[in-house]
């Protein structure tokens, strides 16, 4: 068996999309780029229209800023790759680029992870402290915040992706995804990787794992805060407040726990399931934010609204 590491010839990785389908990959491309399209086109909408209106230039819309940037800068890496596999039957990507991309995935998955919990402690300041709301986060905190949560993703990633590039790999290594996972890569290699999957569950544990643990207890806060309301009618209108940014936390967290579920208890099942499961984790968050923050935010969606009015006037 050939083994090539970093010092010597680069091994050969291949992409895989759905196997057994290639004869119909032509069809299967055109639902992808159909929410390739709806989500860059959405995701650039929101932050043109947060820009473009200094109504919207409050603490809730810079945090939703950051939430399209980063959907946008998710879909944007993983769409070479999935149209090179689907449109040209190009499998093969070099490991330098996989590394690439595999550190960008994870680090816009991380700062998607850290930007939801901050706009849950938007949320919890906003129902607690409403008068003193904008006393508290004000711009310079926000900036703090945005750079604290990337900084974070870059640290904890660069190291990752420099513990894969010392591994050594067949000649001919086949991954499981149209696009690279750290996970992925991981079982490709034919030395000892005891560090590198270690250090990958550290950083799933100090990111991911810590921000759902402190958004659960965001919510309890929340929700105790709520109760605490006398009327009736402010309970349901604080807790409206917080709809799109739930249904936000489920569409990213539901695929990621479903995609590591079939990957851990999914042996037995089809490939195709482990690559659409892969697929939903990656495409459908960058899809629907943009979708159900225009239709729940009433703000967002008079914008929006306004804008349609004036290109057909």
């Amino acid at each position: 068996m050939s083994v090539f590491n970093s010092s010597g010839l680069y091994p050969r990785f291949l992409l895989t999309g759905f196997s057994g389908l290639e004869s119909i990959y032509s069809l299967i491309s055109l639902p992808i780029f159909l929410v390739y399209a709806t989500s860059i086109a959405g995701n650039i909408a929101i932050l043109f229209i947060i820009r473009t209106e200094s109504s919207l230039h409050q603490p809730v819309f810079y945090f939703l800023s950051m939430l399209a940037f980063t959907d946008l800068g998710l879909s944007t890496t993983t769409l070479p790759t999935m149209f090179k596999v689907f449109w040209f039957h190009a499998r093969e990507i070099p490991l330098n680029a996989c590394l690439v991309q595999m550190y960008f995935i994870h680090v816009f998955s991380i700062i998607e992870s850290a930007v939801l919990l901050a706009m849950a402690f938007d949320r919890f300041v906003a129902i607690r402290e409403p008068l003193r709301y904008a006393v508290i986060l004000t711009n310079g905190v926000i900036i703090g915040i945005g750079l604290t949560v990337t900084g974070r993703a870059l640290a904890l990633v660069f190291p990752a992706s420099f513990l894969l590039k010392r591994l050594q790999y067949r000649a001919v290594n086949i991954l499981s995804y149209p696009f690279c996972l750290h996970q992925d890569l991981i079982k490709t290699t034919v030395s000892s990787h005891q560090v590198s999957s270690i250090y990958g569950l550290l950083v799933v544990i100090c990111s991911m794992g810590l921000d759902s643990v402190l958004l659960l207890l965001s919510y309890l806060l929340i929700l105790v805060t709520v109760l605490s309301i006398a009327s009736k009618s402010e309970r349901i209108k604080a807790l409206n407040t917080c709809i799109s940014h739930i249904c936000a936390v489920l569409t990213f967290y539901t695929p990621m726990i479903g995609l590591s579920m079939i990957r851990r208890y999914g042996q037995n099942a089809s490939p195709i399931v482990h690559v659409l499961m892969a697929n939903v984790y990656l495409l459908v968050p960058p899809l629907m934010n943009p979708i159900v923050y225009s239709v729940k935010t009433k703000q967002i969606r008079d914008r929006i609204l306004k804008k349609f009015k004036k290109q057909k006037v």
